[in-house]
């Protein structure tokens, strides 16, 4: 991997559940990068469990019931919080007012006064809250940004992503909800889970850098599937199929859909359109012009027209594959193809000082208030409501992010 090399960055991991779980076997992959240095969780029995496994893997870890003990050792540099969703926020802000650094798992905002505070209390003492959004390091994400930051695509018009991902079995039983998701869909209704698709469209468009969103107005179909899995016994608030449009204050455009109750093939709803060319996930397509295939035909009256044909996506990796996957690529480790270890290896880069955090505190807030904002319009009607500022107008002379490795 071609980055500067540092000392491992000791962290603290808050929440043993599933998530911790994997990203902790992702850190043990890494121990250049990383060492895991304590542990916390409220369930002692999982708390001992995470203890002998690190143990049996040559490291020992201080162990905690308390995350405010763990926040307060000095042998922790900086804390992952991959704990329940409603759980992130006070815990990753209790982390950056001791001074932590945090990297959160991801997951959408109840509301957005817990945001301001993360925001206020990242400033204040001066330790940065990164959402760990690990499709931002996808490889064709990152291949489209790279092609895009060319110019390739000229210049970007509209974008559209989501969430589409059939997990109902997953959440719901024949008695109700399951999981924690699951309760979630049975309360509230709009985009719960936003960022997988916006983490990456929001890097495209230069969001907090020259750029914002503005509005956002979100619509929800009828909510069914949910409610068959359960034999009717219950009611789920959240519908099928949430829509929502935001736009920018340069002008864009972004759709996104979240879909995880009915049955469909799993889907990011990637699309990027500029005024020279056009990416789309499920298309598994790329069109650029002056690059791509066109095809000069003649209709049955004799008419020419031209018909612009897809190019594979994998035609442009030998040319504009991202510099970190050219790297990556043969050698890739780590959950989810490998995009875990690019986000945990980008945090700890960050938090020892040798790059800015790709994903900062403002870009944490505002993709995460996506979820909040999109239930209020819901409630009203699909009525446009605005987006806070979190950089409280610090986005309009902000540059793009330094050059670097990581730099998004």
């Amino acid at each position: 991997m071609s980055q500067s090399p540092h000392k491992p960055v000791k962290l603290g991991i808050i929440g043993l559940g599933p998530r911790g779980a994997t990203l902790t076997a992702t850190l043990l992959q890494m121990p250049e990068t990383a060492r895991i240095a304590a542990i916390c969780d409220c369930d002692g029995e999982r708390l001992e469990k995470m203890r002998r496994h690190l143990a049996e893997n040559g490291i020992v870890a201080e162990t905690y019931r308390d995350s405010a003990e763990l926040l307060a050792s000095p042998e922790v540099d900086a804390v992952l919080v991959p704990t329940s969703w409603n759980a992130h926020l006070p815990l990753a802000i209790a982390a950056v007012r001791a001074g932590k650094p945090v990297a959160m798992e991801v997951g959408g905002a109840t509301g957005c006064e817990e945001l301001w505070e993360l925001v206020r209390q990242a400033e204040n003492n001066r330790a940065n809250a990164m959402m760990l959004e690990n499709c931002c390091y996808g490889r064709q994400e990152l291949l489209v940004l790279n092609m895009v930051r060319k110019g390739l695509f000229g210049e970007i018009l509209h974008c559209e992503c989501g969430y589409c991902h059939h997990i109902t079995p997953e959440m719901v039983g024949p008695d109700g909800p399951l999981t924690e998701r699951g309760w979630h869909n049975l309360r509230r209704n709009g985009d719960l889970y936003p960022t997988h698709g916006i983490g990456p469209i929001a890097k495209i468009l230069d969001i907090n850098r020259g750029n914002r969103f503005v509005t956002l107005s979100s619509v929800s179909s009828k909510a069914r599937s949910m409610e068959l899995a359960a034999g009717g016994k219950c009611r789920f608030n959240c519908g099928d199929v949430t829509t929502t449009v935001l736009k920018c204050a340069n002008g864009e455009t972004v759709t996104m859909i979240h879909s995880v109750a009915p049955p469909q093939p799993y889907s990011r709803r990637g699309l990027v359109q500029g005024t020279r060319g056009i990416w789309s996930e499920d298309r598994k397509g790329i069109f650029v012009e002056g690059l791509s295939v066109s095809k000069n035909l003649t209709d049955v009256a004799g008419n020419p027209y031209v018909e612009h044909v897809w190019d594979p996506v994998e035609s442009f990796y030998d040319k504009f594959d991202h510099p970190i996957w050219r790297d990556f690529r043969d050698h890739p480790t780590g959950g989810h193809g490998g995009m875990d270890t690019l986000a945990l290896r980008a945090f700890c880069s960050a938090v020892a000082g040798e790059s800015d955090y790709p994903i900062d505190v403002y870009d944490t807030a505002v993709w995460m208030s996506l979820t909040a904002l999109s239930e209020q319009s819901v409630a009203l009607g699909g009525m446009p409501v605005p987006v806070p500022d979190f950089t409280c107008g610090k986005w309009v002379t902000r540059g793009p992010a330094k050059p670097g490795y990581w730099s998004l």
